[in-house]
């Protein structure tokens, strides 16, 4: 007779645990699972997705409720384990169920830590743990403005990356100089920390939580310096610890944890545990590849087969964070004794360190570029001593002037039981097996078979390298990627559909395309919502909803959760009474700095929401769409107006650029630069288009980058006049706003297109004139933003009244 297994948990490392038992020995136990929740299996770590708009609850889900039918395994789900009964051998739940058991395993995972806080009972302080919690953050993020994270670990930031995407101002709160401590050093921290902010969240470190104010709701938060901030929504997400209060009740030794020796087993015979709630030679891991390590252990151990023990593992992290690749593992810190190597490019926003100790790796940190993190972490397993030849982990063979090895020789290099997808605990061994055994020839069938990249995707890449060093690159399957995971459409293939079927709204689309996910995602929603005006502009209502918060706000929110005010001053040329109507705004609204931008406008920085539609109506001046992906900018010096090197009129040109194509919207922001003669004072040749006056004429420059990836831009063609300066711009703009992906800058589309093509499609005056007459069509339709909002009260009412729901005390 089968033996009966009960194991009380129902997460990731538990099912993990279960889906390797079945494989050693499927025939062996009846398996009952009790799970608190009232879902299946799903992947804890992709939370943060789901609030950020990236994936539905669907996708998080790893075993659904076919899974547990099909292999026989009873799940009690929405039920707690209350009391176990170690003579007897018996389990009972919160509802009345007894069941007995010849092994029984606690995989009861780990509790969120709610900081004891004066006023932490108050309704709107949350953990950020399970879906409920999602939940009542996407239900808060309806009626409620301002959020506070209390944590600035990995879950404290994608929290607030969530936060940001429902609408929410998102403040970090850490007790520590830098975030993530735990997993980077301070430098990769500060890189980190400039990106976030750039995406919206603002910070207050060194900060000790001392009490959350409010009658029933909370309302705000005491720092122990005496300062307060103000909120409608606290999330603590300060670290977890061990669930591991029913076997202490029921007999089982534990401290910090449950205390399990190499074979995850208790101080109680047929007792084990494995997860976050295990505590194992004094350590309770909290890292998911660890937790897959011990399941594999104990699924051999219950099976029957061999297995060595488990004898504890080296920390490594590789994660995205809000975007961003990090990776790190061991100990990376600048201890007495170690040395380390660093290479860091601000430009490219990449940071990799490793460290050394008496000539072995014991530590790394990668930010940005994460691709040698599986390199890094072999070494530090391998115990391989690289006296001499530091240099090669990181420069290759020669130490800097050689190739590094490729992505398939670090793949062929890899032991087969090294972790490839930590969300997911997919070995080596285990692809391999998906691909010689079961036929996988595609990442996505791979995906499909192990999971592996189905979580943060970060994994991928490695998982491509195993399948062509295992398969060959001749037999490697090819597959077509969609725009995002709601659809295998291409965005050729959608924007074709669009036109073809005159689909004019993103529901539509979503509908009539078959999309996965019938709300799509933050990726699709604004494409689809871009692509439509671009190809229908006098049939499509623009989807405020489908845009990003500071094109919703039409402001740029900043690092407190103000916003800024930049108005249109065309081409960097005012009047004294713009100047004096900006000056007389801000002080009526005590605008906290005024700054003159790169793009020669004046920045008012620091405005509340509910302050907005008042200045833009006193400023009475169009927007400047700093906000927008859409032209920015056109920088223009003084031209042949006044100084002596000008051959041109620059300043003219300029602002005839930039009344011509203000409110355009585009694939990603532009911004348009004209230098008056060759020596380029306003920096025309590192524009999205530049205008450079020369002796009889002008020369069109484009496809440059000023920012992070500074790129030169290129000839594109030379003109006499003024009117043909208008008319090759206008139908650039209007070839790149058709056959760009969205969220692509001019620099990255003119690489991916190529230049030559961009010239052909440009090079017949009757083409420019047929783009041209589609781009004034679109221009014809647009109204200022600020005005709209100013003469229509229902719109104007929606930031006025934001910051003071009816139920707010």
């Amino acid at each position: 007779m089968k033996k009966k297994l009960v194991m009380i948990g129902n997460g990731m490392a538990g099912v993990s645990f279960v889906e390797q038992l079945l494989k050693l020995n499927p025939g062996r136990y009846d398996i009952s699972i009790i799970g608190a929740e009232p879902h299946p299996n799903y992947n804890r770590i992709m939370l943060s997705s789901v609030l950020a708009g990236d994936a539905g609850l669907n996708e998080i889900v790893l075993n659904d409720w076919d899974w547990y039918q099909g292999n026989g395994i009873a799940l009690l789900a929405g039920q707690e384990a209350v009391a176990v009964d170690a003579a007897k051998r018996e389990v009972r739940t919160d509802r009345g169920a007894a069941l007995p058991y010849d092994e029984l395993v606690f995989a009861t995972g780990s509790l969120p830590f709610m900081l004891p806080l004066p006023g932490a009972d108050k309704e709107g302080v949350i953990a950020f743990r399970d879906i409920k919690d999602c939940e009542t953050m996407m239900e808060a993020a309806k009626r409620y403005r301002k959020a506070i994270v209390i944590g600035g670990g990995l879950l404290g930031l994608e929290a607030a990356r969530g936060l940001l995407h429902l609408g929410m101002e998102a403040a970090v709160v850490h007790n520590g100089p830098f975030l993530m401590n735990r997993q980077l050093d301070e430098t990769a921290s500060r890189m980190l920390r400039t990106e976030l902010e750039r995406q919206g969240m603002t910070f207050l470190l060194n900060k000790q939580s001392a009490a959350i104010t409010g009658e029933s709701r909370v309302t705000g938060l005491t720092f122990a310096d005496g300062t307060h901030a103000e909120a409608d929504l606290i999330v603590m997400a300060v670290g977890i610890r061990p669930n591991a209060g029913l076997a202490a009740r029921s007999g089982v030794s534990v401290h910090a944890g449950i205390v399990v020796n190499d074979f995850m087993e208790t101080n109680l015979p047929h007792v084990y545990a494995v997860g976050e709630c295990a505590e194992h030679r004094g350590v309770a891991y909290g890292l998911v590849a660890p937790l897959y390590e011990q399941g594999a252990v104990l699924a051999k151990r219950l099976a029957g087969a061999e297995t060595a023990g488990y004898a504890g593992s080296v920390p490594s992290t590789k994660l995205k964070v809000s975007g961003v690749n990090v990776f790190s593992a061991g100990r990376y810190t600048d201890d007495p004794g170690t040395r380390a190597l660093r290479v860091q490019d601000d430009l490219d926003g990449i940071y990799k360190k490793v460290v050394f100790e008496n000539g072995r790796v014991v530590g790394a940190v990668l930010f940005g570029d994460t691709s040698d993190g599986s390199k890094l972490f072999a070494a530090i397993r391998s115990g391989k001593d690289y006296t001499g030849s530091e240099r090669e982990l990181l420069f290759g063979p020669s130490g800097g002037s050689g190739t590094p090895a490729g992505a398939e020789d670090l793949a062929a290099a890899m032991s087969g039981d090294e972790i490839v997808c930590g969300c997911n605990g997919v070995t080596k061994d285990m692809l391999v097996d998906a691909i010689t055994q079961k036929g996988c020839a595609s990442v996505p069938e791979l995906k499909a078979c192990t999971k592996a990249s189905g979580g943060c995707g970060g994994c991928k890449p490695l998982v491509e390298a195993i399948l062509t060093s295992t398969l060959g690159a001749d037999k490697v399957a090819a597959v077509k990627e969609g725009i995002c995971g709601c659809t295998k459409l291409t965005r050729d293939e959608i924007v074709g559909a669009i036109r073809e079927m005159r689909l004019t709204t993103t529901k539509e689309a979503m509908h009539v395309l078959e999309w996965s996910h019938p709300e799509g995602c933050s990726k699709c929603r604004p494409a689809l919502n871009y692509y439509i005006g671009m190809a229908f502009p006098e049939e499509h209502e623009d989807e405020q909803e489908s845009r990003f918060v500071n094109e919703r706000s039409h402001a740029n929110i900043q690092k407190d959760g103000t916003y800024s005010v930049v108005p249109r001053i065309y081409g960097g040329v005012t009047t004294p009474e713009d100047l004096k109507r900006i000056a007389t705004v801000a002080e009526k609204y005590r605008v906290p700095l005024v700054k003159i931008t790169g793009g020669q406008r004046i920045d008012l920085l620091g405005v509340k929401k509910e302050d907005l539609p008042g200045m833009w109506e006193d400023l009475d001046m169009p927007s400047g769409y700093a906000y927008g992906k859409s032209l920015r900018t056109v920088k223009t010096c003084v031209g042949n107006t006044f100084c002596r090197f000008g051959t041109q009129d620059a300043m003219k040109m300029g602002i005839d650029l930039e009344k011509k194509f203000e409110r355009l919207n585009t694939p990603h922001k532009v911004k348009l630069a004209v230098s008056g003669c060759p020596r380029n004072c306003a920096e025309a040749t590192i524009k999205d288009l530049g205008v450079v006056a020369i002796d009889g004429g002008w020369e069109l420059h484009v496809a440059g980058n000023g920012g992070t990836r500074v790129r030169a831009a290129e000839l594109l063609t030379k003109v006499k006049t003024e009117e043909e300066v208008l008319e090759w711009t206008g139908a650039y703009l209007q070839y790149y706003r058709e056959t760009a992906n969205y969220l692509e800058r001019t620099s990255e589309w003119c690489q991916r297109v190529g230049l030559d093509t961009v010239k052909a499609a440009l090079a017949d005056k009757a083409d420019r004139d047929a783009l041209n007459a589609r781009i004034d069509a679109t221009l014809g339709l647009t109204r200022d933003p600020w005005k709209e909002i100013i003469e229509n009260a229902e719109l104007r009412s929606a930031f006025e009244t934001l910051t003071a729901p009816a139920d707010a005390k």
